[in-house]
């Protein structure tokens, strides 16, 4: 071999490793993206990652990882709550990865902008009022949204069968406008996963939902409030959410439009039931990605 031909090998050989350098540079940059801040990357959240290899690769992860989950919501009944503006294919795959897990879902409630909004606050507490008048929770309680968070748990968590009185606290939530019932409850569940979706910042509606799971996660073994990066922002409901104490009854979640997000709030509520509640999700999460 001469002296040419052995520097047109070394030259290729040199340019395939750093080839396979950069390709698995890449693989890590894009194991990293699924976790960091959307802000960098624009307000549409997902729709900002509109590179198909990179979604597609966010699924494969999801999907290669859900051992980490395993069947840790065997035996358990989950009620999916939804918030204006959640999307339907993130809260219908994060149904599908709780009966990949082993949970069942016994229904899909979703709170209406009027509930949410503070100026039907006194409604809302009416409908509470009279509907539950025998909760404890619901006569109790210093604050509305506490009140109107009990009756709501009193009508979707428990041991087992809905009885009578849920029933009746459902359909008056539900004929007030409070409440849509995409799948109505077929039995009560021990444990609450609500979604949000992109909204824009509201200064009361943070306050509104974490006094609400909060009521649904404490009636039943736990619960999660889950949402989309863009919520986590400074403002964010999500954001709002977390700077309050009530919300350590429950775990919050902010990456669920990307697939891998969404088996990370299956796992936080896996960790709830067992006692285990923190925010995981972005680096604006205080407890890290994911539960160790």
């Amino acid at each position: 071999m001469d002296r040419r031909t052995s520097l047109v090998i070394n030259f290729r050989y040199h340019i395939v490793s750093l080839g396979a350098v950069l390709i698995a540079l890449a693989v890590g940059i894009t194991v990293g993206v699924a976790f960091t801040n959307a802000d960098e990357s624009g307000p549409s959240g997902s729709e900002s990652r509109a590179d198909a290899a990179e979604q597609a690769f966010e699924t494969a992860f999801a999907d290669a990882s859900s051992g980490i989950v395993g069947t840790g919501l065997t035996d358990r009944r989950v009620v999916v709550v939804t918030t204006p503006g959640a999307k339907t294919a993130e809260v219908d795959d994060l149904t599908a990865r709780i009966g990949a897990a082993g949970g069942t879902v016994v229904g899909e409630v979703a709170l209406t902008t009027k509930l949410l909004d503070s100026a039907n606050r006194q409604f809302a507490e009416q409908i509470a009022e009279q509907s539950a008048s025998d909760v404890p929770g619901v006569q109790a309680a210093d604050d509305s949204y506490t009140r109107i968070g009990a009756a709501l748990a009193r009508a979707l968590m428990g041991d087992g069968e809905l009885d009578e009185r849920a029933t009746t606290i459902r359909s008056a939530f539900e004929q007030g406008g409070l409440i849509d019932l995409p799948s109505a409850p077929s039995q009560s569940a021990d444990l609450a996963l609500v979604v949000i979706g992109p909204t824009s910042a509201d200064s009361a509606r943070g306050e509104i939902l974490a006094d609400l799971t909060a009521q649904l996660a404490t009636s039943g073994a736990g619960g999660a409030l889950v949402g989309p990066s863009t919520t986590s922002v400074d403002g964010g409901v999500l954001d709002q959410v977390r700077s309050i104490d009530g919300s350590g009854s429950f775990a919050t979640v902010d990456v669920t439009d990307l697939a891998a997000g969404r088996l990370v709030s299956v796992l936080a509520l896996v960790r709830s039931a067992s006692g285990e509640n923190g925010a995981w999700g972005t680096t604006r999460s205080a407890d890290g990605q994911l539960p160790q």
